[in-house]
Parts: C-alpha cells; structure tokens; sequence
C-alpha cells in the first residue's frame, strides 16, 4: 500500500485522472475515426483494390485466398475483391454486356477467352507473362499474342481405382459397365464428364493429330474416328442395354459418383476423372489409385498421350493494381502455392517437383506427368471449342446416354454448328506431337 499524499495532494490528484481520462476518451475516438476513415476510402473506392472472377467456392476459395491472395495483399497492399461462382461463365457475360467485366478472370475454357479476345474485351500477356515458362497446349496465341496462362493444372486420362484391386479385378471391372463410378450432373454445365471419355478415348485411340484437328473444328463429327469414340463410351457405360445404370448415371451429380466405392457390398470400382477428384472423400477412405486411362480404354493405341485441362488467367483491364496481380499469379511462388495444399497442380516456372518433396506419392507422380517433356498433353478438347459448340456436346452426350440410336441426329447436329460462321477456332491444343521433339 502507497503512502497517502501530503501538502497539496487532494488537489493535484483529481487533475491527474480527469486528465488520463481524457487521454484515454481521446484515443478511443481516435482509433474509431481511423476505422471510419479506412471503411469510407474503401467505400469511395480509393484503396487499390483489384476485381477477381472465378470458379472456385467451398474449400478451393479457402485454399485460393489463404495460399495465394493473402500473401499479394500483403506484399503489394493491393486489396483483391473476390467473386467465386460455379456459374462464372454467365456471370461473366452479363458483367461484360453490363459495360462493368472485373479487372482480372479466371476461366476454364480456353475457347470461351478466345471469343473475348476476338470481341477486344481482353488485354494481351506479352509483357507481363514469360511465354517460355509455360508448355504450348496451356498459353495458345491468337493472334500472335498470349491472352490467358494456367494458375492452376489439372491431369485427366487417369483412372481411379481403391487400394488393393489387383490387375486381374481392374480388366474384369473395365468390361463391366456396373462398376464404373459415373455421375454426369452438374447443374447448368451437366454432360462435361461424359465431354470427357469421348476425348479421352479419341485420344487414346486415334492419337493426338486426329485430336487436334478435332478440337480445330477440322475433323468432323461424323467421322469414323468420332463415331468410333462415342459407341465406345456408350458400350462401357451399358447405354442400350441396362437402363437402370444409365438412369443412375444420369441422376447422379458427378462430385457423388464415387461413393459407392466405399459401401459394402462395393458400388462401383473405377472412376474416369481428372486428378481433383483424388481429394473427395471417398477415394480418400478408399485411398485411392489410378492407372493411365491408356489400359483399360479398348483400341487404345497412343503411347504416353495424356488430356490435361487447368484454370486460365486473363486480363480484361489494365490497370496498375491488376498488371501487378497478374505478374504475382504467373510467378513461380504463386504457382507453387497451389501444390501446397494438394488442391492442384502447376505447370508453370519452378513447379517441377523434387523426390523429396513433402506430399502424398500419387500428388507428386501426377505433378511430374503433367511436366514430362517426353509426353504429349492435349488441352480439353470441348474447353477449347467455341462455347455455343462446348455446350452442344455436353448435351448431346446425355442424350446419347438415354438413347443411343440418336447418335447419328446428334453428330449432324454438331457438325452443323461446327461449321457456322463467325466461330473462334484455336489453331493448336496439344503441346507437340510424336516425333516432333
């Protein structure tokens, strides 16, 4: 206990605490006019704020802004504004027909950005993303300049299967329609895995250079190579002959095909699906594996050709904050971020893994396929066509499903589309072709 004050004492110490009271009122108003002045700047506009549109919602949002746009704003003090939409394609066309498109998107389909582009909605990358740094099939010119590159990869022609079937039980399961895992749901984008098989199995077998020109707008539906791939699928998937698989097929929203993997009795075995699909849960619990969609497609014949799809940065206004994004998106550190959390892969500059990198085995032996120089990668051939063409196909493969004597309607109909004028056709979707070096 203090000594009581002496002499003047009971009259100072009033002074004393009216005046740290004050000091202290002070402060408080202080602190609650800086909020409102961070909150008004932020409201007139004035912080550097830079807009995002893309894809990613649930945890691919969380990922995407913890791993990546929190250490940009960090550095750079550039706040991002983030939109997420499953619909992003049709969010985007009303905001560019609005007059009011974000600074920077992210889109899936190369196609789709080429329309933009054509429309002069797009800037280009040449100054602002090494062209070097990324493989051909992910950063296509038009026009003799690059508009988009990959934030994000992904590695397709891969097919899942759970831990301890042999290679006996995978062939067995391959001829039989009930146990592949199939869902082709997806709200206003349904059909996109049946999209899927019928590329991959062109791929497979008629080869990259029938690919192409397919995903040109050369080749034509009705071709024998074209019709070959789609009766493929339609056998593997029992479509004519077991209504209620393809019934289930068609009812099931893709991201829960897989669980009847891990009921018992088993529900399904395999799974045709990009390499995302590894981190749903139920191939977790199945711990699941994959082998090249090359072994158990019929008639494959393609050695070491692999379908690969990603996420596509583009720039639509070149403002300082957005030009800054963009070089901070194509850098090395900001790709890398997505292999961190296994929630993507990356092609671009320094992504290639190393033996000792931390990370499940099937993370980094996908990773080195999407980066071997020796293989041949083919970008999603529906993802590179015109949009109006990309969203046929996905149609039609439902339909075909449900009645497959429709095929021969559904291929006149695709090839009447392809040929309509005013398309935007990319030159080149495969990185190389065999032989080519």
């Amino acid at each position: 206990m203090s000594a009581p004050p002496t002499g003047p004492g009971p009259a100072v110490a009033p002074r004393r605490r009216t005046r740290a009271r004050t000091v202290t009122v002070l402060a408080g108003c202080l602190i609650l006019l800086a909020a409102a002045l961070v909150a008004g700047v932020r409201a007139l506009g004035q912080e550097p704020t830079v807009t995002l549109l893309a894809n990613w919602t649930g945890t691919d949002e969380s990922n995407f802004r913890d791993t990546v746009l929190k250490p940009f704003e960090r550095t750079h003090h550039i706040h991002v504004d983030y939109q997420g939409s499953s619909a992003e394609s049709q969010v985007l066309g009303g905001d560019v027909e609005a007059g009011t498109p974000p600074d920077v998107v992210v889109l899936t389909g190369p196609g789709e950005l080429a329309a933009y582009a054509r429309q002069g909605q797009l800037k280009p990358l040449d100054d602002l993303v090494p062209r070097a740094g990324f493989g051909a099939s992910w950063t296509t010119p038009l026009d003799g300049h690059t508009y988009w590159f990959p934030l994000k990869a992904d590695l397709k022609s891969i097919v899942w299967y759970p831990a301890g079937t042999g290679e006996r039980q995978l062939a067995e399961a391959a001829r039989d329609p009930g146990q592949w895992c199939v869902g082709m749901g997806s709200g206003a984008t349904s059909g996109w895995p049946g999209t899927d098989w019928i590329e991959d199995i062109l791929l497979q077998r008629s080869g990259p250079d029938a690919y192409q020109q397919w995903a040109r707008g050369v080749l034509p539906w009705q071709s024998t190579q074209l019709k070959g791939a789609w009766k493929t699928w339609g056998r593997l998937m029992g479509a004519g002959g077991n209504p209620d698989l393809v019934r289930r097929a068609l009812k099931t929203p893709y991201e829960n095909a897989s669980e009847p993997v891990t009921r018992t009795p088993r529900g399904c075995t395999l799974e045709h699906q990009g390499a995302f699909i590894r981190t749903m849960d139920a191939w977790k619990r199945a711990d699941g594996r994959y082998v090249p969609s090359a072994r158990l497609i019929p008639g494959a014949k393609a050695a070491d050709a692999w379908e690969v799809s990603g996420d596509l940065v583009a720039l639509l206004h070149a403002t300082p904050e957005a030009t800054t994004l963009i070089r901070y998106l194509a850098s090395a550190d900001a790709q890398r971020a997505w292999s961190v959390r296994e929630s993507g892969f990356s092609v671009g500059p320094g992504a290639r893994p190393a033996p000792s990198d931390p990370g499940a085995a099937w993370h980094r032996t996908l990773a080195a396929t999407l980066l071997d120089d020796r293989a041949v990668h083919c970008f999603d051939a529906s993802d590179a066509m015109p949009p109006s063409v990309r969203d046929a196909f996905a149609e039609a493969t439902i339909e075909f499903l449900a009645h497959p004597d429709h095929l021969d309607a559904l291929l006149r109909n695709l090839d009447s589309l392809r040929l309509a004028p005013g398309l935007t056709w990319l030159q080149s979707v495969c990185d190389r072709t065999p032989g080519t070096g």
